[in-house]
């Protein structure tokens, strides 16, 4: 971790279940605009598995599905002891991130080992060859970004990237007063990305001062701290292991609630053309 970074926190899900005497009261809700998916219904029972993954369950957050995410899948990956896969991805058109919220994921890309831990962030371009394990002691989980990459004539696939958030400077949002800021792990202006995942993080107080409606399809999950979010004309409360799914243009707007910072991990489709009706 950079000297100059300040200590990070990363919710992650343990699973579990509820005793019969608690009462439910979540903040689960799904809409045609946006879906709140909030930390408390990520319970055993809501697991899944994957084939050629050993000793690994994971909670699915989005999906290709009508009337839900339509560009990108999201996975909470937790992979025991001993546990990992030689075969991740079965679709060599998919592009991936990765990013760790607790544990040690030994990750060997193109070869190459790499031991990431909390704040680890990986890049995998469509059609490469990889793998991961845990090597550790206790379990691993980590995000699991999935999408199938959109190729451009005449532009080249981007390169495997594997780095970690605390050794990147976030990028302070003009005009803020410095309480808004996003860690970047690709330059923006790079055409061969189609996806950004990025860090987004507000100081107590700190707001989006406007309803962004734009074109992008998003994904977040919230890493830390809470905020009250405004989507769609309507007021949700989220917190740390809160997740939010917003269709392309639902207005989106948010205010940090304190005591400590509301950090979350953001995806977002990005620069390619708008898929038109194929014509008869």
């Amino acid at each position: 971790m950079s000297a100059s970074q300040p200590t990070r926190h990363y919710y992650a899900p343990h699973g579990g279940h509820p005793d019969q005497k608690v009462m439910t009261t979540d903040r689960a809700m799904f809409t045609e605009a946006f879906a709140v998916i909030p930390k408390g219904v990520y319970r055993d029972i809501v697991t899944s598995k994957l084939p050629h993954w050993h000793n690994t369950r994971l909670w699915v957050l989005s999906r290709p599905l009508s009337g839900f995410a339509e560009t990108f899948s999201q996975y909470i990956m937790e992979v025991g002891p001993e546990g990992g896969s030689e075969r991740p991805e079965p679709n060599p058109q998919a592009e991936g991130v990765l990013f760790v919220v607790e544990g040690e994921l030994e990750l060997t890309l193109a070869g190459q080992v790499h031991v990431m831990v909390p704040g680890g962030y990986a890049f995998i371009p469509p059609g490469s060859d990889w793998q991961v394990h845990n090597r550790s002691k206790e379990a691993v989980r980590f995000h699991w970004i999935r999408k199938a990459y959109e190729r451009v004539d005449g532009i080249d696939l981007p390169e495997p990237i594997v780095t970690n958030e605390n050794d990147i400077a976030p990028t302070v949002m003009p005009d803020c007063n410095e309480v808004w800021a996003t860690t970047r792990f690709v330059d923006p202006d790079d055409m061969r990305h189609d996806m950004h995942v990025t860090v987004v993080t507000f100081q107590p107080g700190g707001v989006i001062p406007f309803d962004e409606t734009h074109v992008m399809e998003h994904g977040l999950y919230v890493l830390e701290g809470k905020a009250v979010y405004h989507l769609n004309q309507q007021w949700v409360e989220v917190e740390a292991g809160d997740y939010m799914w917003l269709r392309a243009f639902c207005p989106q707007a948010c205010y940090a609630g304190g005591p400590g910072p509301f950090r979350y991990l953001l995806y977002k489709d990005v620069n390619r053309h708008m898929k038109l009706p194929t014509l008869d």
